[in-house]
């Protein structure tokens, strides 16, 4: 077996995991193939909703159909959820789920004739399973890397829990050392996790205390050279007036929040199992943007969750018309066989479908408001390894006037929107 590539679906925690299979990898002595001929195609899934699981088994038939004689495995979230199923699917090799991620580069080298599956409790899963940014980290000029896995909420429409465990922490060591290792390389990393706000409340953090992610951020802000530190999905009740202050004060850390919001109706909220109200979600949103006028503020919403009436739909639509958002994901429910939402009462397809158009044309407007703010604004962006291509501190692409070197951080003043992003002073955009 000469060559692989990694095709990865979901969250940015996937996408870190990604990254840390590809290292085992090319550890082995394999050659990485960012596309065609691969002797091995790993499919990094996920299986949030039903599309997502759609999505996953399209990619292992056109796998199969484009190379029948490249062997196949298929790991991640819907690989620990369902292994049987994806092993029914001609060509799959090895089903591997989150359990045993960490052993794919040994599973691989044994010849297997038949198809294997590779998958256990992951609640017995006590420690963290370090994901290391090595092999160019996937072409990304701002990789993620992974601190925080599985999640001890229960939220009635989620599987997450079920297909990552228990909330573990990265040792803070550990972190250090990798952001001081990668920091001459990368102008900026995203830290991640499943419920990163969580981060030091178990034993793994290896402080020897409950601890906080502002405990973790002040180390690497101290210990090491990196240049800006971004965090990906923090919970709300996670962004507490310190880490709110921190990011505040702090140059190096990017001025974008993201909590997801899934619902803006308190009612909603409650058969969701989330645990805030709106009221403290916008009392932290409104702290957010008094701290930082100039943040991106973004979050995920969920359209059609199970007994959504007309009047709590039109709840979380003024609940974000009201709030400074600059950007919505905007998701359709889908059913997960095993959450408890799955046996409520449904909102029809069609009315889900229409919500979500609804929300998306919202969050669409926002975020023009939000560009348009940007223009004459000075900026700090990090080159993308695209020439031409950069990203904002808050979460803008903007489009550069001139080649700069990629992965460096520099100052660019904007002048025009773009149809999804800005432009710096001077290059020539497409509205």
């Amino acid at each position: 077996m000469q060559t692989f590539r990694v095709q990865n679906f979901g969250c940015r925690a996937a996408q870190a995991d990604g990254a840390g299979i590809e290292a085992s990898l090319e550890r082995t002595g394999l050659a990485r193939v960012e596309d065609g001929a691969a002797d091995l195609v790993v499919i990094n899934t996920c299986t949030v909703t039903a599309s997502a699981d759609e999505d996953v088994r399209q990619a292992v038939r056109r796998a199969h159909r484009d190379r029948p004689e490249a062997r196949i495995l298929v790991t991640g979230c819907y690989a620990q959820r369902a292994p049987q199923d994806l092993a029914a699917i001609p060509g799959v090799t090895w089903v591997v789920g989150n359990s045993h991620k960490g052993q794919i580069a040994s599973l691989i080298a044994e010849p297997s004739y038949h198809t294997q599956i590779h998958s256990s409790d992951i609640f017995a899963q006590t420690e963290f399973l370090a994901a290391p940014v090595e092999g160019g980290a996937g072409g990304r000029s701002r990789p993620n890397l992974k601190v925080q896995d599985g999640c001890d909420n229960r939220c009635s429409f989620c599987i997450i829990p079920s297909v990552r465990g228990r909330s573990r922490s990265a040792n803070a060591d550990w972190v250090v050392e990798e952001v001081r290792r990668l920091a001459p390389e990368y102008p900026e990393l995203v830290l991640t996790g499943i419920n990163l706000g969580r981060w030091g409340r178990d034993p793994g953090s290896g402080l020897g205390r409950p601890a906080r992610l502002t405990d973790l951020l002040r180390r690497l802000l101290d210990e090491t050279g990196i240049a800006r530190l971004r965090l990906s999905s923090v919970e709300p009740m996670d962004f507490t007036d310190d880490l709110l202050g921190l990011m505040a004060e702090s140059p190096r850390i990017a001025r974008h929040v993201h909590a997801p919001l899934q619902s803006g109706s308190d009612t909603v909220l409650r058969r969701m199992h989330r645990k805030y109200r709106p009221r403290h979600y916008e009392d932290r949103v409104l702290k957010a943007r008094a701290l930082m006028p100039d943040a991106a503020i973004g979050a995920d919403v969920m359209t059609g969750f199970p007994g959504e009436t007309d009047s709590e739909f039109e709840e979380t639509v003024r609940f974000i018309e009201r709030l400074p958002f600059t950007y919505l994901h905007v998701f359709t429910y889908s059913e997960r066989e095993g959450t408890k939402a799955a046996a409520m009462s449904q909102v029809a397809p069609r009315v889900r479908k229409e919500r979500t158009r609804h929300l998306r044309e919202l969050g669409a407007r926002k975020n023009l408001d939000f560009r348009q703010s940007m223009v004459g604004q000075g900026l700090s962006v990090v080159t993308h390894d695209t020439p031409g291509e950069a990203m904002s501190g808050n979460y803008l692409p903007v489009a550069l006037a001139s080649p700069r070197r990629p992965r460096q951080l520099v100052q660019v003043r904007i002048g025009s929107i773009t149809r999804n992003g800005v432009a710096e002073a001077g290059a020539l955009t497409v509205v």
